[in-house]
């Protein structure tokens, strides 16, 4: 069983910063890419940004400049810096890891598991 658990987030003032953490536990023997989605109330959920195995990076035009994914010494661990921080930033934020646990072949579909969500409110 593959577990996401999340840290981080909370309430901060438009221009300031804070860091999501996401650590991914169980056996899970390859990694395609790990991710933050963000969903604000009565908005669908959208990707922010993205970081595969080899480590491109990618990222949502409205944070571009000021988000950053990384990744920890520990593969399945990922990280978002969120700087500049505005209003229309607020939502709940998830984790995402895709990839695969078992015995992998060519052509197996890969398994997507999402954190429990953190709160980030930017409000003066």
């Amino acid at each position: 069983q593959v577990q996401l658990v999340q840290s981080g987030g909370g309430l901060v003032q438009p221009g300031g910063s804070l860091r999501l953490s996401c650590a991914a536990s169980g056996s899970i023997v390859i990694i395609n890419g790990m991710g933050w989605y963000r969903q604000a109330p009565g908005k669908e959920r959208e990707l922010v940004a993205r970081i595969t195995e080899g480590g491109r990076t990618s990222y949502a035009d409205s944070v571009k400049g000021r988000f950053t994914i990384s990744r920890g010494d520990v593969r399945s661990t990922v990280y978002l810096q969120m700087n500049s921080l505005k209003p229309e930033d607020t939502a709940v934020y998830y984790c995402n890891l895709e990839g695969y646990t078992g015995y992998y072949y060519p052509g197996k579909k890969y398994d997507s598991w999402w954190g429990q969500g953190t709160q980030v409110t930017v409000s003066s």
